[in-house]
């Protein structure tokens, strides 16, 4: 899933080519806006944590674009590619 601000950085063109350059295949994409709901449901393991009704209100700012993925090890392709949650721990150039 792409989350709002690449939604919103208009980045989602450059992401989409970057897993398709790593041999990836874009097999679905759908332009979603996430409820809060959803958001709370998707989140739920952060539910106790402080930071969650920021998370929720983020993920519910702005269309997030969901996608489905196929490819040879494409979980961690992506992850690769996308680097770590922590922006501290992530190699440079991942989204």
């Amino acid at each position: 899933m792409m989350k709002p601000d690449a939604v919103q950085r208009r980045l989602m063109g450059k992401i989409l080519s970057r897993f398709e350059e790593k041999g990836l295949q874009i097999v679905a994409c759908k332009l979603i806006q996430i409820d809060e709901d959803l958001a709370k449901t998707h989140y739920g393991e952060h539910a106790e944590k402080p930071f969650f009704p920021s998370l929720v209100e983020y993920i519910t700012s702005s269309p997030s674009l969901a996608m489905v993925i196929e490819g040879e090890e494409a979980i961690t392709t992506i992850r690769k590619l996308v680097g770590a949650t922590n922006p501290l721990e992530a190699d440079l150039g991942t989204t």
